[in-house]
C-alpha cells in the first residue's frame, strides 16, 4: 500500500474522504449565512478574465484522478471573496500571495479528517512551496485565542505551514453559500491569476504524485 512521506497509508485518507470528509462537528459550523450574489454580467466578466484555452484545460482535467479524484473542476473564474488573518492578526486576502498558484484549505482542530490530512499538506508545502506555489491552510475555530490551532499544528508535526485564521466563520459561510464548501476539510485550487480551478470537500493525499502533477499542470497552463 502506498504511503505518504509521514508513513500514513494513502488508503486511510481516501477512506476518510468517503466516510467522514464532510464532517461539520457538533453543529459548530452551520451558522448564519450572510447574503451573497453576483449578477450574470459580473459572473460572465469574471469567467472571461480567467479563460483557459481548451488545450490548457485538456492538460489539467485528466490529472484530476487517483488520490485527488474527488476534486471538482470548475469553470475558471476570479476568486476574491475571502479574507482572513495571519498569525499576527493582520487582515489578508489571496491577493497578498503575489500571483502564486494556491491550495487553500479550511480546517478546524475538532475535525478528525483534518488531523489526518494536515501532515500531507505540510509535506506538500515542503516539497512544492516556492515563489510560484503555496499551501494556505486557514483555521476556522471560533476561539479568539490561537492556543488550540497552534497546539494542533505542533501535535501533527507541522513545520512548513503558516497559521492563518478566520474565527468569524465568514469565509466558511461565504464559500458554503457559493456551493463550494459543505464541511471540513475543504480545499480550493486557485491559479496564479487568482482564478478558481477546482474544489474538493474531504481529505486527500496532497503530497502524493497525483497532487504534484496536477499543481505542476496548473502552473504550466495558467502561469503568468
Amino acid at each position: 500500500m502506498q504511503k505518504n512521506s509521514f508513513g500514513l497509508p494513502s488508503m486511510k485518507l481516501l477512506a476518510l474522504a468517503a466516510a467522514a470528509g464532510m464532517v461539520v462537528g457538533a453543529g459548530a459550523v452551520y451558522m448564519k449565512i450572510t447574503a451573497y450574489g453576483n449578477g450574470d454580467t459580473e459572473i460572465a466578466a469574471a469567467e472571461a478574465d480567467c479563460a483557459v484555452s481548451p488545450e490548457g484545460m485538456a492538460a489539467i482535467k485528466p490529472l484530476i484522478k487517483g488520490q485527488v479524484a474527488a476534486l471538482i473542476a470548475d469553470t475558471p473564474r476570479k476568486f476574491d471573496t475571502v479574507s482572513f488573518q495571519n498569525s499576527e492578526g493582520k487582515a489578508m486576502s489571496l491577493d497578498d500571495f503575489g500571483g502564486k498558484t494556491l491550495l487553500v484549505n479550511l480546517w478546524a482542530t475538532w475535525c478528525g479528517p483534518c488531523r489526518a490530512e494536515m501532515p500531507a499538506l505540510d509535506a506538500l508545502q515542503k516539497t512544492a512551496g516556492s515563489d510560484t506555489f503555496e499551501v494556505v491552510a486557514i483555521n476556522i475555530d471560533t476561539d479568539e485565542s490561537d492556543e488550540k490551532p497552534r497546539t494542533f499544528l505542533a501535535e501533527t508535526g507541522v513545520s512548513a505551514l503558516e497559521l492563518y485564521r478566520d474565527n468569524s466563520l465568514k469565509i466558511f459561510n461565504t464559500l458554503k453559500k457559493e456551493g463550494l464548501v459543505f464541511g471540513l476539510p475543504s480545499t480550493l485550487l486557485i491559479d496564479s491569476r487568482g482564478c478558481l480551478i477546482a474544489h474538493m470537500n474531504g481529505p486527500a493525499v496532497w503530497d502524493g504524485p497525483d497532487a504534484l502533477n496536477l499543481i505542476k499542470a496548473v502552473n504550466d497552463q495558467t502561469g503568468v
